[in-house]
């Protein structure tokens, strides 16, 4: 029997996987297509989003949608992930691909090596890797710093003892990517733009390359069929972790969520959350809204200092009409994080 081709997408929070899987399923071209969407925290807003992008009209379009929401993928591995693999496999025959949306703080090393465990390994086969790589957030510092003085460090020394964790685990997903996708290009000028690229493709094997995306919209030819069978070649992956016997993720990252059946005014909305931001320290908010007289629903994701927002469908009379946000972040405070509402 064939091995499904699995794609993972990988990359830091608030880069845009989500929005890219929203526009392949919504072009899937007839695919039958399952995604595991690796949730942070216990309020799977990722998974809903996809499951209503209105695809579903074509049946069987996508065979299945699972949420992982038990801790990152490539610490929860063999609790989660193996048994959740082994399910998919058992329906092969009704699966054309397999798309994994890791959570930001995923390394994708590990996950990768569980597709040479045997349970997996006859069914189903890595095609390709794809890093989501947020141009914004690289040009304004808040990710990588300042792209000149980074360059010209790297330069200088590239054997730096003083990385942070999170461009530790840039810097793997870079190194295991067989693509990266450069979202949001169309808010920078095109200048910076092609200083972003050169850097990033210095940080790239020679044969990685760098496709610009704006709102997701990419080709679903162009983020499945690498057919690179990554798990047989990790070797030429190299990853800041491959002396580790395990690999340890900062325990203060944690996530918090809010729940009200008050709707809010968006603007109104994004004061309160900007002025949360600046007591708390705060990667990433992302959740519903309900905006007073609106009959459709608000999608509200925050990132670094920009907070944006869009009405995606109405709501539906058999549910409950709430505004949901899940906050992540360092130590983060629910008690105070209640009280700004």
């Amino acid at each position: 029997m064939h091995k499904i081709p699995v794609t993972v997408i990988t990359g830091f929070l608030g880069s845009g996987k989500t929005t890219a899987i929203r526009h392949l399923l919504q072009n899937n071209q007839g695919r039958r297509i399952a995604v595991l969407v690796n949730e942070f925290g216990e309020i799977g807003i990722d998974g809903e989003l996809l499951r209503d992008c209105q695809i579903c009209e074509e049946e069987d379009a996508i065979t299945n949608i699972v949420e992982l929401t038990n801790g990152c993928l490539c610490c929860t591995v063999q609790e989660e992930f193996l048994p959740t693999m082994q399910e998919l496999l058992k329906r092969r025959e009704q699966i054309d691909c397999i798309l994994i949306e890791t959570s930001g703080l995923a390394l994708p090393k590990p996950l990768i090596q569980a597709f040479r465990w045997p349970e997996i390994r006859t069914g189903a086969t890595v095609d390709g890797v794809v890093a989501v790589v947020d141009c914004e957030a690289v040009a304004s510092g808040t990710f990588v710093g300042d792209i000149d003085a980074l360059m010209a460090q790297r330069q200088a020394d590239a054997s730096l003892d003083h990385e942070t964790p999170i461009e530790e685990l840039f810097e793997d997903q870079l190194a295991c990517a067989d693509m990266v996708l450069l979202t949001k290009v169309d808010r920078v000028d095109a200048e910076t733009r092609q200083k972003i690229q050169t850097w990033l493709q210095q940080e790239l094997r020679p044969s990685v390359k760098i496709v610009p995306c704006q709102g997701g919209e990419i080709h679903p030819d162009v983020l499945l069929g690498f057919n690179a069978a990554v798990e047989d070649n990790l070797e030429s992956r190299p990853s800041h972790h491959d002396t580790e016997e395990e690999h340890e993720h900062d325990d203060d990252i944690t996530s918090t969520y809010f729940i009200t059946d008050r709707d809010f005014e968006p603007e109104e909305l994004v004061k309160k959350l900007r002025s949360l931001m600046e007591s708390q320290e705060i990667y990433r908010i992302k959740g519903f809204v309900a905006v007073p007289k609106k009959p459709m629903r608000m999608v509200l994701q925050g990132v670094g200092d920009r907070i944006e927002y869009f009405y995606d469908r109405p709501w539906q009379p058999s549910e409950l009409r709430q505004t949901k946000l899940v906050f992540i972040g360092r130590e983060l405070n629910t008690a105070k994080i209640d009280s700004f509402f």
